[in-house]
């Protein structure tokens, strides 16, 4: 070989060089950008408590931000749903869940509620979002943070999602039962719940969501037909999960948007006509009611509001009453959940009814739901029967479904049923009265109301 051939040779070799490690360097995976990782130390970050650090989770954690960063516009305006390992086990396709409802799923496994908090404006805030669903907190306790600390992240949550936008509805639910075995045990959850509770409390903002008896036993643990390892759900258990959720999307305006329609079987008269309370208002409070409230007030400092009205108040033309506890939306009269936790307050017909009728209509209650259907001033108690009872041991009762009650009233007596099932055999009521219906914890909504009077 000539040696200035070689020499040629040799300076191609040498162009190429750059090229090769180059392509050395493409063929490597892209790292995700330094503001998707976990930061190294606590110095400077929001809220207190723990911050997960281990590789698995940094991994996860930044590979999973950093996919969300490049769908932001197609997640913009969805339904977000954030927190840990549990709501990251929705998966994506949310189709059979909450059909036709937008949903980005913002679940990190292994997450705690400081880091929610820290990854807040990035993963939810930037998706302007119509509502969030928030559900966390039982990581933060197997890293042995107590639940004044949970709690308080829980505060900066909402005051960041408070300043972005005071009128998205956030949803929160209770920190679901695990196991003692787990680094969860019961009395832990319970007091994280009860913080949650104090925390929402008078927030209009929010509803507050029971999950926790939704799947606690009787020591309050989760049990292992729906959560085979006592920390993660089934597919039984996120069912129930998208039922107990369905009811509150709906009064958000976010399903069940269509007008409902519903025509009585003959002889039946709608009480309710599907669009606004027409029919139906406030009435005075009884004097039985206002010492029954002054001496549980009095009692237990605990003690729901019980607001005392003083004069009748037709709401006919209206689709709510003017505080908003009371809703009519495409077929439903909904009984809203309070803000206050629990507040004591009736709707009633604006119609007294003396003649012997059959009432029917349709419930459908949120987990550990009460409220109740007054039968001429006498109370049958409507609730969400098998967690909130009185009822538990109806086998037809549908949770997170709608059931339907038919109370008969013959010679001032009232028979009734749910699904057909005995709820009250003998119930005494007055000779005459209206119909009303109770708000006092969780949500509860009702249609297809209607009534026949007998001959």
């Amino acid at each position: 070989m000539k040696p200035s051939f070689a020499i040629h040779l040799l300076l191609v070799a040498l162009s190429l060089l750059p090229g090769l490690a180059i392509g050395r360097a493409q063929d490597k995976p892209a790292q995700p950008a330094a503001r998707f990782q976990i930061p190294d130390t606590d110095d400077g970050l929001s809220g207190a408590g723990p911050i997960r650090r281990y590789d698995w989770f940094r991994k996860l954690w930044s590979e999973r931000r950093a996919k969300w960063a490049a769908r932001v516009e197609k997640d913009r305006g969805a339904v977000v749903l954030v927190g840990d390992s549990i709501t990251q086990g929705w998966g994506e396709d949310f189709g059979a869940w909450f059909p036709g409802l937008k949903i980005a799923n913002r679940g990190i496994s292994g997450d705690t509620s400081r880091g929610v908090l820290i990854r807040l404006k990035e993963d939810v805030l930037a998706l302007q979002p119509q509502a969030v669903v928030l559900l966390i907190g039982t990581n933060d306790l197997e890293e042995q943070a107590d639940p004044e600390t949970i709690a308080a992240n829980l505060k900066l949550i909402f005051a960041a999602l408070k300043e972005h936008d005071a009128k998205m509805p956030i949803v929160l639910c209770q920190v679901f039962p695990s196991s003692d075995s787990k680094k969860r045990p019961a009395g832990k959850i319970k007091t994280v719940n009860q913080l949650y509770a104090s925390a929402v409390k008078g927030n209009t903002q929010i509803t507050l969501v029971e999950t926790w008896p939704l799947f606690a036993d009787a020591k309050g643990d989760a049990t292992a037909a729906e959560f085979p390892d006592l920390l993660h759900p089934n597919m039984a258990a996120y069912a129930k999960w998208a039922a107990a959720l369905r009811p509150i999307f709906a009064t958000l305006g976010l399903l069940e948007t269509e007008p409902y329609q519903f025509t009585p079987e003959p002889g039946f008269v709608s009480l309710f006509n599907g669009t606004d309370l027409t029919g139906w208002g406030f009435r005075p409070t009884s004097d039985a009611d206002k010492e029954s409230a002054r001496k549980w007030q009095a009692s237990d400092p605990n003690a729901p509001p019980w607001p005392i009205v003083t004069a009748p108040v037709a709401f006919d033309g209206q689709m709510n009453s003017p505080d908003g506890r009371y809703v009519a939306r495409n077929g439903r009269l909904i009984v809203t959940t309070p803000s206050e936790g629990r507040k004591i307050q009736q709707l009633y017909t604006t119609q007294d009814f003396s003649k012997d009728f059959v009432l029917r209509l349709e419930f459908r209650a949120t987990p550990n739901a009460d409220s109740g259907v007054f039968v001429r001033g006498r109370q049958l108690q409507c609730r969400d029967y098998l967690l909130a009872g009185p009822y538990k041991k109806l086998k037809n009762y549908r949770p997170g479904d709608w059931n339907e009650i038919e109370v008969t009233v013959k010679d001032g007596v009232a028979h009734s049923l749910c699904n057909g099932e005995l709820l009250e055999a003998a119930m005494k009521v007055p000779a005459t009265g209206p119909i009303g219906l109770e708000g006092d914890r969780g949500q509860m909504e009702y249609r297809r109301i209607r009534i026949k009077e007998l001959p």
